[in-house]
C-alpha cells in the first residue's frame, strides 16, 4: 500500500463483476494496473480505458490488491494454479467477490504470504457503469480472518456497500439465500410473464412491474428489512 493509502488494484475475471468492481475502486482513488482478457474486451476497455490487458499471472504479480472476481467453479483452480507458479506475492491483498465461499478456497495464496479475503456485494450485476448506483445502496457480505477483517469491510465501504460479517462456516447458508431469491424471483416473473402473454397482454414485463416491485417491498417489510437492497445475483462471470 502506497503511503496516501491507494492500492494498486489487479482484475482477474471481466465479466460483469471484474470490471465494475474495478471501476469502483478506481472511484474510491485506488490504481488501476491491470485487468485480465474477457469475452468482450471493447466493453472492457470502454469501462476502464487505459488500463492494460494482462493474463493472469501478471495481473498477480503487479498488483498490491487483486480481485478475484471469476465463476464459482473456476475460483478454487485458478487461485490453486496461480500459486503453482509462484504469482501470489507475501503481503498482497487477495480478494475474491464468490458469495459462497469465505477465506478458504484462497488457502494457497495465503500459503504464499497472501492475505485472504472475501466480498460479495449483494447485486444484481449487469457489467456497466449503472451498477455502480446499485453498489451505494446495498450490502456486501465480508468474511476474512479477524485481524484484516477491517481491511474487508474497508474494502466494502469503498466499493459503497454497507459490509455485514457472514462467518466462513455460514458462507455456505449465505449463498443459498442469496440463491433462492434470485432464481425463485426471476423463475416466478418469467411464469406469470409467459401466462400474461397467453392471455393477449402485449408488454407482460410491463404489466407486471408496479406489481412485482410493491409486492417485493411489502415482503421485504413484513420479513423485517424494507431498507434492505434489492435480491442479488450471484454469478461471477
Amino acid at each position: 500500500m502506497t503511503r496516501d493509502g491507494r492500492l494498486g488494484v489487479g482484475v482477474i475475471g471481466a465479466g460483469r463483476v471484474g470490471p465494475v468492481i474495478a471501476l469502483a475502486l478506481a472511484g474510491a482513488g485506488h490504481a488501476l494496473v491491470g485487468i485480465t482478457h474477457g469475452s468482450d474486451d471493447a466493453r472492457v476497455e470502454a469501462l476502464l480505458p487505459g488500463v492494460p490487458l494482462l493474463d493472469a499471472v501478471e495481473v498477480a504479480r503487479r498488483a498490491e490488491l487483486v480481485v478475484v472476481a471469476v465463476p464459482r467453479d473456476e475460483l478454487a483452480g485458478l487461485v490453486a494454479g496461480l500459486a503453482d507458479v509462484g504469482a501470489w506475492q507475501p503481503g498482497q491483498l487477495v480478494l475474491h467477490t464468490d458469495a459462497a465461499h469465505g477465506a478458504g478456497v484462497l488457502a494457497p495464496a495465503v500459503a504464499k504470504g497472501a492475505i485472504p479475503l472475501a466480498v460479495h456485494p449483494a447485486i444484481a450485476f449487469t457489467g456497466t457503469s449503472m451498477d455502480l448506483r446499485s453498489l451505494e445502496h446495498s450490502y456486501a457480505a465480508v468474511t476474512a480472518p479477524a485481524p484484516v477483517l477491517p481491511i474487508a469491510q474497508a474494502l466494502a465501504v469503498e466499493l459503497g456497500c454497507e459490509p455485514v460479517v457472514v462467518a466462513e462456516t455460514q458462507r455456505a447458508a449465505y449463498a443459498e439465500g442469496i440463491a433462492t431469491a434470485t432464481e425463485f424471483s426471476r423463475s416466478i416473473v418469467q411464469q406469470s410473464a409467459d401466462l400474461l402473454r397467453a392471455a393477449g397482454v402485449e408488454n407482460p414485463g410491463l404489466y407486471l412491474s408496479s406489481l412485482v416491485h410493491s409486492t417485493i417491498d411489502h415482503a421485504l417489510s413484513a420479513a423485517g428489512g424494507a431498507e434492505q437492497p434489492p435480491p442479488a445475483d450471484t454469478i461471477n462471470e
